[in-house]
């Protein structure tokens, strides 16, 4: 939790803008397969709209991501 509010109070590492947090949406692309995913919770900058993930994050949805590719890759073999 402790790195978590450290993350918020830092400005952006781009532009130094303030990070807000909200609920964002990321779309995926591979071998012709699209994917989106809803509902992520980040940071993004007021300013230049950088994204930032908790500690972890970004690897919890790539995770998910690389699941749902081969569940989709499953079927249309």
């Amino acid at each position: 939790m402790k790195q978590q509010k450290e993350l918020m109070e830092q400005p952006c590492s781009e532009c130094g803008g303030a990070l807000e947090k909200k609920s964002i949406t990321q779309e995926f692309e591979r071998e012709g397969i699209k994917i989106k995913l809803s509902g992520i919770k980040a940071w993004v900058c007021s300013g230049c709209g950088e994204t930032y993930f908790q500690p972890g994050g970004a690897d919890k949805v790539a995770k998910a991501a690389n699941c749902l590719f081969e569940l989709a890759l499953r079927k249309t073999t």
